[in-house]
């Protein structure tokens, strides 16, 4: 959430700024409402002192045996007053934090202008795209014809936008997420976590995910609570730290998690409806950095060579692009997505999307570190997949497909899963 008086200070740069991710903003209505909500304080301030003077006043002449009786009517209606204030200071308050919860962060000036895929920069092609001497199947084709997925009954148990994995395919996705975690805690120095999936409206607050967007989650009732299953790990994880301060020789902090996710996907139907791209209910491990606020840019870069270090193990090809202004999430400030080639769609697809949100999260959830000088001062946050183990099944599948319609797997994937090949059934073969 945004510092309003540093939003009306920037005042027309502010308002250019949120304009390249398509938000107009209010300035005037903004600062009608701090104004509103400042004049509050100053006089409901002004009126509490009066009233400790009138009550000094009352003693004296009580003291003195004479009659106070104006005084304390005068004494009764600054309370009223004070009372009434106080009621309507609230009531403005709500309305300013309404009015920032939906504005999104304000993108960095190195980020594109643009407001879709099209207009983001490429950065750098890692790997070569397979060549095959024949047409390569989709990962659909190649799962169902392996017996290893199964979106029919899948579909019969939740509807579409699900997918269940058998056999091989369970335990290719069990591999997956392991060696993710592996990479992740045991060369990088993440701590893993084991968070809840359900969350409250606060922690779905504090990430950015409500009020905006909740359209896009699912919500349930569990003993007359309203919450919510997690549309990512990033939102347990960030908020872990929710109105803590932590101390700087701690920072940065480095966390991760295989989780589940659930997203309802409004608004994108008729979009990568085939298959386990996208997914009512996925599986994901998460990355989450703490940092202070100043080094965000530089926690960022560690945070996609982490991603990147997951696809080159699988020796997949990929891309890292820089996304445009418009084209990025609600809570950040710079995104880099990484995509990786999925021969049957002839072109790279994001399987990674790693975000600065520099202190835009913490802002809202409350996250502060203390300084040298003893002041507090928001941290900065920071997300990333390492990786999806759908979107990165798929591509291995894909990537490593053979004329026979088996598949040959990474090496890295060998000591979790005891063989190499899986064949054109399904079967697992060294």
């Amino acid at each position: 959430m945004h510092d309003a008086r540093a939003l009306i200070d920037m005042g027309a740069e502010a308002v250019r700024k949120l304009a390249r991710r398509g938000y107009s903003l209010d300035i005037s209505a903004l600062d009608s409402l701090q104004s509103r909500r400042n004049h509050n304080i100053r006089t409901a301030d002004e009126l509490r002192a009066e009233s400790k003077r009138v009550a000094k006043e009352v003693g004296q002449v009580a003291r003195s045996g004479g009659d106070a009786g104006e005084l304390k009517e005068r004494a009764r209606k600054i309370k009223e007053e004070i009372r009434d204030l106080e009621a309507a200071q609230d009531d403005i308050e709500r309305e300013l934090r309404d009015f920032l919860l939906v504005i999104p962060n304000i993108p960095l000036d190195q980020a594109p202008d643009g407001d879709s895929e099209e207009f983001a920069v490429e950065l750098r092609k890692v790997g070569t795209p397979p060549a095959f001497g024949f047409e390569p199947k989709d990962h659909v084709d190649l799962g169902e014809a392996m017996g290893i997925l199964d979106f029919t009954r899948a579909t019969k148990l939740s509807g579409p936008r699900f997918s269940v994995a058998r056999g091989v395919g369970a335990a290719l996705e069990r591999a997956l997420a392991t060696l993710f975690l592996d990479i992740h805690t045991r060369r990088h120095g993440y701590t893993e976590y084991s968070v809840p999936f359900l969350v409250n409206p606060k922690t779905m607050t504090g990430t950015g995910q409500l009020p905006k967007f909740e359209e896009d989650l699912f919500k349930t009732g569990v003993a007359e609570r309203d919450l919510y299953l997690i549309p990512t790990a990033e939102v347990p994880l960030t908020n872990l730290f929710a109105d803590e301060i932590i101390p700087a020789k701690e920072l940065p902090l480095a966390l991760t998690a295989h989780t589940p996710c659930f997203r309802s996907e409004a608004g994108s139907y008729g979009r990568d409806t085939r298959g386990i791209l996208r997914q009512h209910q996925f599986s994901k491990v998460e990355m989450v950095r703490i940092c202070a606020a100043e080094d965000s840019q530089a926690e960022m870069a560690t945070m996609v060579a982490h991603a990147e270090a997951c696809l080159k193990e699988l020796g997949l090809a990929y891309r890292v692009v820089e996304l445009a202004a418009g084209d990025m999430g609600f809570s950040a400030q710079l995104t880099h997505d990484i995509e990786v080639w999925l021969p049957s769609q002839d072109t790279y697809r994001e399987i990674s999307s790693v975000s600065d949100c520099g202190t835009f999260q913490a802002r809202r959830a409350g996250i502060r570190t203390r300084g040298a000088d003893g002041k507090t001062t928001p941290v900065a946050t920071l997300n990333g997949s390492g990786l999806p183990i759908g979107r990165t099944l798929a591509a291995l599948l894909e990537q490593n497909q053979q004329a026979d319609g088996s598949v040959v797997l990474p090496e890295a994937l060998i000591p979790y899963l005891g063989f190499r090949r899986i064949t054109a059934d399904g079967t697992p073969q060294e």
